[in-house]
This record gives structure tokens, C-alpha cells and sequence, in this order.
């Protein structure tokens, strides 16, 4: 996520916080799909399938895929974790409590954030608060109740999330610390898998989008417009930082393609998503002309590449956008 501001409706504390942010949802409804023109290659057939509330905090932060295509979303100020599904109806799947006085670095405010889905179906996801009782990483089973599994200190700002099953790890990027957590899947001592220089932050938020991929922790810096990979040693440990690609101005989350290491990145205050290619050249693919509004994440399945929108300096239509990806 990069600098925000919160929703619409809020208290005169909370409006006047900005910082990074997180995601939205409710009441959806699918969008009368004109694609535009200024989509490029590989991208085609962009079209707006959700838009959310604005004035209820229904800002989407973060994406996570189901198995049929639905989407779960991480609904940053509205505290909450929803599906939009394949109708382009929202279900609000978790509502989590709020704060008594939250203290979020950069924002003021508590929101959701990072979002990973498991194969059985368990939700974890991100709760930054700034209080010591709230913050950290939470998880939802199906047909359960959201509970922490680890906290996180509260001066920071727990961001991306990834899980590499195979390992019984998530692992988190704090924006405001500049570092990656380890976390085991089922709860327990937390550490920082790293703390690189090239995660901190130059001025607010530093480390943002994560993803595990091909044995590496790939991770976005904001601040300095840069993709980071670091490499997972035999022991598990993090190896040194190397940039992949730079001038990326405002990246936030990204996903991989399928492709080598190409990859397609969200660029917030731009309102634009790019095509980052194995050797770290780059263009762009969406613009507003498209539909996005301060984009958040990305989430490709197949030959569909989603992209929430959460209108966070914008002010105007968060949503969820679909496009086709030509292979």
C-alpha cells in the first residue's frame, strides 16, 4: 500500500491521518464494462466487475484468489475481510475489533492489510492498530472466528503477506520498520527473517508488497521505487537484498505471471499497473483510462489478472478490476 487517505466518513482525528492503506468492501455491484483504450500488451479487455463504497471505508487493499475465481479481499478501513464472487457480489466474511485508541504509524487509524489464502481455505491476513492487544497477523477457518496468531509491535506497519506452505511460514513486510518477519502458519515466536537496508523506508513507507516465488522473498520498497528479491538460504535464512527493477515509482503489491520472474506491479498514487519482464524492463499496461483508482494489489489466476482499486488519494470509484492476460 502506499500513502492514503482514509474514508470518507471518519472523525476529524481519523480524516486528517494519511498514510499507507489498506482495503475496503460491502455492497458491490457489477459495473457497466467499457473497455478503454489505453490498455497495452499483455494485458487486453480490461473491465470494471465491483465497485465498493467509498464513505464506509470500503477501500480493497489486498487480493487473495479462490479456487472457482472469487475473490477475498482485505477491506482496509472498514476493518473487515470479504469475498466478492464470481457475480460480483460481496460477502463480508470477518469483521475484526476495533481498537479503543488506535495509534497505526502513518495513518492513525486501524486497517487490514496483507491477505494469503491456504489450499484448505484458511484466510491470514494483517491488523494494523498500533496497540499492543490488536496488531499483528490474525487468521480465519472456514466457518470460523478470527483470532491473532501473532502479534507484531505496534510501531510498526505489518503490510504484504505471502505463505509458503511447504515451509509453515508466512512471512510479512513492515512499511515503517523496513523489515520481513517470519511467522509460523500455526502461531508462536515471530522473527525478522530480515533487515535489509534496501527494505527501509526513505520517508514513510518502505517495504510494502511481498511474494514468495522460486525460492526467493520478493519484495516492493515504495519509498525508493524499487522490486527487491532475497534470496531463501539452504538454512532457511534470508540472503542479501538485490534490486530486480527500479524506477517504480510508488509500487505497492504485485503477482507474478507465471512467466519466468515477469511480473505485474501496482503503481497507487499513478493510478497505473505495469509489466515488470524477467530483466527488470517495464511499462505500462492499465491506467485510469481503465478503471483504476490508486491501485493496491494484484492477483492473477490463469489468464485473468485482478486488480483492486482503492481510491486513496483519488477520492473517486474503489473497485475491482479484471483483465485478460495474453500468453
Amino acid at each position: 500500500m502506499s500513502r492514503l487517505l482514509g474514508p470518507a466518513r471518519r472523525s476529524p482525528r481519523t480524516g486528517r491521518a494519511v498514510g499507507l492503506a489498506a482495503a475496503a468492501c460491502t455492497a458491490l455491484a457489477l459495473s457497466a464494462v467499457t473497455p478503454a483504450a489505453a490498455v497495452e500488451p499483455p494485458l487486453s479487455g480490461p473491465r470494471i466487475i465491483a465497485h465498493f463504497d467509498l464513505a464506509r471505508g470500503q477501500q480493497p487493499e489486498n487480493i487473495a484468489l479462490e479456487p472457482d475465481g472469487s475473490a477475498d479481499l482485505t477491506l482496509s478501513f472498514a476493518r473487515q475481510v470479504g469475498r466478492v464472487g464470481t457475480d460480483g457480489r460481496l460477502t463480508v466474511l470477518a469483521t475484526l475489533p476495533a481498537p479503543a485508541n488506535p495509534a497505526t504509524p502513518v495513518v492513525g487509524a486501524a486497517l487490514v492489510t496483507g491477505i494469503a489464502r491456504a489450499h484448505d481455505g484458511t484466510l491470514y491476513f494483517g491488523y494494523a492498530t498500533g496497540t499492543d492487544d490488536l496488531q499483528g497477523i490474525w487468521r480465519l477457518c472456514s466457518g470460523g472466528a478470527p483470532e491473532r496468531i501473532a502479534p507484531l509491535p505496534a510501531t510498526g506497519f505489518p503490510n504484504g503477506l505471502a505463505l509458503d506452505e511447504r515451509e509453515g511460514r508466512l512471512y510479512t513486510a513492515d512499511s515503517v520498520l523496513g523489515v520481513v518477519y517470519a511467522v509460523p502458519v500455526d502461531g508462536g515466536a515471530t522473527t525478522i527473517w530480515s533487515d535489509d537496508a534496501l527494505l527501509k523506508p526513505v520517508t514513510a513507507i518502505g517495504a510494502n508488497g511481498l511474494k514468495v516465488h522460486r525460492g526467493a522473498v520478493w519484495v516492493s520498497n515504495s519509498d525508493t521505487g524499487d522490486l527487491l528479491r532475497i534470496p531463501i538460504g539452504e538454512d532457511g535464512g534470508a540472503r542479501p537484498a538485490e534490486v530486480r527493477a527500479d524506477g517504480l515509482a510508488g509500487i505497492d503489491d504485485f503477482a507474478f505471471t507465471g512467466r519466468g520472474d515477469a511480473l505485474i506491479a501496482a503503481l497507487n498514487p499513478a493510478s497505473e499497473a505495469v509489466y515488470v519482464a524477467s530483466d527488470g524492463s517495464h511499462h505500462v499496461v492499465l491506467t485510469a483510462g481503465d478503471g483504476l483508482s490508486n491501485p493496491t494489489s494484484v492477483a492473477v489466476r490463469g489468464g485473468k489478472v485482478y486488480v483492486p482499486s482503492a481510491a486513496y488519494f483519488t477520492r473517486t470509484d474503489p473497485n475491482l478490476l479484471l483483465a485478460h492476460l495474453e500468453r
